[in-house]
């Protein structure tokens, strides 16, 4: 998975390279359009073009950018570089040399090492432009900023967590907590990659979180501190606006519930539910001293002497009345206790005096107290039956308060012990109802608690325990209770069994429940195989014919009915899949005519079609690349002008003048090359050829240029040899062994020429500098030699 996702981030990359360079184009053509309309004033009239100096915007970068080669950042280009490499591109600023190199003789300038936005995202560089024999600056140095543009590379931190609030108990739904915030090292201006969402991963039904702020609210009403004080809440934020692919930071929040006065003042009360709690003392004077005066105190009677018992204080020699078993005001509101206290250690000459004892009655009083409802039973066990309608009566439960003031009961089911809310209970008379159908196949047996709470009390509430069976119906068809498929010699014999099914049922499995099996109406005559219900819920299949081949078939497919006997009865048909294999002598298959189709471990199709899918966009991407490289003067795609925040390289060269070979001569329209015999056209396959008529060269005192021009247009239209007007070819390069021979003036000195260039004197001013340069011998050489010098 990771090789698939760095193929596909590389794919990604190269896509925005490419429109990229689109893009680039498109600038380069809107700002020669711009500089178009410069020269050019109102009514048409055409300006002269002035020098200036390069210029560019911010250029961009991809950070972490991980390829095999340098990336292209951007091209400085210099109005003074006409392209003969004399011009020498120096580059100076941050992280020039190490980071950003420039081909001194291009101007490209290329990033070699991985960057990282969070650790600086722009870098300031300068270049100029330097002769490259003497450094001399030809222009002066320009400023330009590198940008590097964003990935999502960070996921989001809580950088404060763990986070520790208090909210009151008993508040309200809704009511906030705390707020808690992430930060994303990503741009946040840039795409998704700093939109964080939150999301609540622990603490629910209690807390819940809003996505886009990440407050922490309340979600369940009466939340009681006696009960529960403290909650562990884990907080998620993830960026990409919380989609698929977007990385994810978690937090911890423990939350307290702070106390409020929701329980009255209550003094203690003589009844009580806790044996061992002390219920009074007494004690018996004695004058003596010493062990004379110890005291031993027992239980000789009363009604209570079942329900105390008696100890003795070691330091204050106290009888101590302690309750032995819970009393109820309800069934007994007082006890009487006869208490014998007596001296243990006599004196036998003093025996006469005694006897050494002395008895007392103890009246213990039941004081009443507020105590929770009780249910009539411990526990409850219902059944419902399955996909019974919403509303359907599951049963009911019944609490009574057992105090003097009798006061009504209200019910409710703790939200925790029914999360998913499947049953509800009448808050007045307990009756349990359903809140939707059941499916039993789900879950069988539904655990849930009632509670009940007498209004007007002190909010003591009781629970009960109900447990609830979902009663099964017959509403699952049955099915294969094994694979589908299986496998046979092609030599089997008729009436041989190759496989016993049977079925199974998601319904409740009991004794009674039965399957009967039979081929499908489509099939039942048919002469391959048949079926055999063996009547204890499986089915036999047997070969019909002999003779099969897996050369002719080597897989049959037979559907088969399957009923159960539910009330109502259901039934499927299954299709079970047989396959014809080659075997030896004592029926071990050999061969199935299975091709089995491995994929390359740990990859899935899934990953084979996106690695694919990659493929073929890298083969795309070259070929649009090598396309471009093509196109010299033409923009790739004409964009129509739109404001587009990237960066663009704009450069103006000028002609080269005389030595600009890819300029339009005139020369070329006398069409040379056709004076000495056929020129065969290039753009037609013409169906006839003829010589060419010959074409005299006007007189040396002729001066309507343009009638020549309009006369050789029209032969030229009227001869199917020769190149139409609209298509005339243009060279950049004057190959050797030229018809019509070299039209430059360079090797003039050497070489006699043959042409008369006189008349040239005649053509008026426009004309003055090609008349200067081949008017006259001398001046040709005297050009031919400030040429060669240049």
């Amino acid at each position: 998975e990771e090789s698939i996702a760095s193929v596909y981030i590389t794919s990604c990359r190269y896509i925005q390279y490419t429109f990229y360079t689109i893009w680039l184009l498109k600038e380069r053509r809107h700002m020669s359009l711009h500089r178009h309309r410069q020269r050019t004033g109102k009514e048409g009239q055409v300006l002269h073009r002035s020098k200036r100096g390069w210029v560019w915007n911010q250029f961009f970068v991809i950070e972490e950018y991980t390829g095999p080669d340098p990336v292209l950042v951007g091209r400085l280009h210099s109005d003074v570089d006409s392209g003969n490499g004399n011009i020498k591109y120096i580059l100076s600023g941050e992280g020039a040399g190490t980071i950003f190199v420039i081909d001194d003789k291009t101007g490209n300038i290329h990033a070699t090492k991985k960057l990282d936005r969070e650790e600086q995202a722009q870098y300031t560089l300068t270049a100029q432009a330097v002769a490259r024999d003497t450094n001399k600056p030809l222009e002066p140095p320009s400023e330009f900023i590198v940008k590097v543009q964003d990935i999502n590379d960070n996921p989001p931190e809580f950088l404060h967590g763990p986070y520790y609030a208090r909210v009151p108990e008993m508040s309200n739904v809704g009511t906030s907590v705390m707020q808690v915030t992430a930060t994303d090292a990503d741009d946040p201006t840039y795409g998704n990659s700093a939109r964080l969402v939150y999301s609540i991963l622990q603490g629910q039904p209690y807390f819940s979180v809003e996505p886009q702020t990440g407050i922490i609210r309340t979600a369940l009403p009466n939340m009681d501190r006696e009960a529960r004080q403290e909650y562990d809440v884990v907080i998620q934020a993830k960026d990409m606006g919380g989609h698929m692919g977007g990385l994810s930071g978690t937090t911890e929040v423990k939350i307290t519930l702070t106390d409020v006065n929701d329980n009255p003042p209550k003094f203690p009360q003589s009844e009580s539910t806790v044996p061992g709690e002390e219920v009074g003392r007494l004690k018996a004077k004695d004058l003596d001293l010493g062990d004379n005066g110890l005291v031993n105190y027992r239980l000789v009677d009363g009604d209570g002497i079942n329900m105390f018992e008696l100890s003795t204080d070691s330091e204050t020699r106290e009888a101590v009345v302690k309750l032995k078993k819970p009393v109820d005001f309800e069934t007994k509101r007082s006890y009487t206790l006869k208490v014998e206290g007596s001296n243990p250690h006599i004196d036998p000459q003093f025996m006469a005096w005694g006897p050494y004892k002395d008895e007392a009655t103890i009246k213990v009083t039941v004081e009443d107290a507020d105590e929770p409802p009780v249910f009539v039973a411990p526990n409850y066990t219902f059944e419902v039956e399955e996909n019974a309608p919403q509303g359907t009566i599951v049963g009911r439960v019944h609490a009574k308060d057992t105090d003097i003031t009798n006061n009504p009961v209200r019910y409710m089911i703790p939200r925790y012990t029914d999360v998913e809310q499947f049953f509800s209970v009448n808050a007045e008379d307990g009756l349990i109802t359903t809140n939707r159908p059941l499916d039993r196949e789900a879950q069988a047996w539904h655990n849930i608690s009632v509670s009940a709470t007498e209004i007007g009390g002190h909010h003591q509430d009781t629970k009960v325990r109900v447990n609830i069976k979902v009663k099964d119906v017959n509403d699952n068809a049955p099915e294969f209770a094994a694979n589908n498929e299986i496998l046979m010699c092609e030599s089997a014999a008729p009436g041989k069994v190759i496989e016993t099914v049977s079925a199974v049922d998601k319904d409740e499995m009991a004794h009674r429940q039965h399957f009967t099996f039979s081929l499908a109406p489509e099939v039942a005559h048919n002469h391959n195989f048949s079926l055999r219900d063996n009547r204890d819920s499986t089915a036999s299949i047997f070969v019909v014919r002999k003779g099969l081949n897996r050369q002719t078939q080597d897989v049959y497919h037979l559907p088969i009915e399957i009923n159960d006997n539910g009330f109502p009865a259901l039934s499927s048909t299954n299709t079970l899949t047989i396959r014809v294999c080659s075997c030896d002598s004592k029926d071990v298959i050999q061969s199935c005519n299975v091709l089995p189709y491995v994929l390359p471990a740990g990859l899935s199709t899934g990953a084979l079609i996106a690695i694919l899918a990659c493929i073929v966009i890298l083969l795309a991407i070259v070929v649009l690349f090598v396309a471009l490289r093509r196109q010299k003067k033409e923009p790739l795609i004409l964009f129509e002008e739109e404001d587009i925040r990237e960066n663009i390289i704009t450069y103006d060269d000028e002609g080269g003048g005389e030595e600009d070979t890819e300029a339009f001569d005139i020369a070329t329209l006398q069409n040379p090359d056709g004076a000495n015999g056929f020129l065969p056209r290039k753009d037609i396959k013409p169906e006839l050829q003829f010589p060419r008529p010959g074409m005299g060269r006007p007189a040396a005192n002729s001066v309507d240029v343009d009638d020549f021009i309009k006369t050789r247009i029209a032969e030229a239209d009227s001869d199917p040899t020769a190149p139409p007007y609209d298509s005339i070819q243009i060279y950049g390069y004057e190959g050797r062994g030229s018809l019509a021979g070299s039209l430059s003036s360079l090797e003039s000195v050497t070489t006699e020429s043959d042409l008369d260039y006189d008349y040239l004197q005649s053509w008026g001013p426009r004309f003055k500098r090609l008349a200067d340069l081949y008017g006259t011998k001398d001046c040709c050489v005297n050009d031919g030699d400030d040429d060669e010098d240049s």
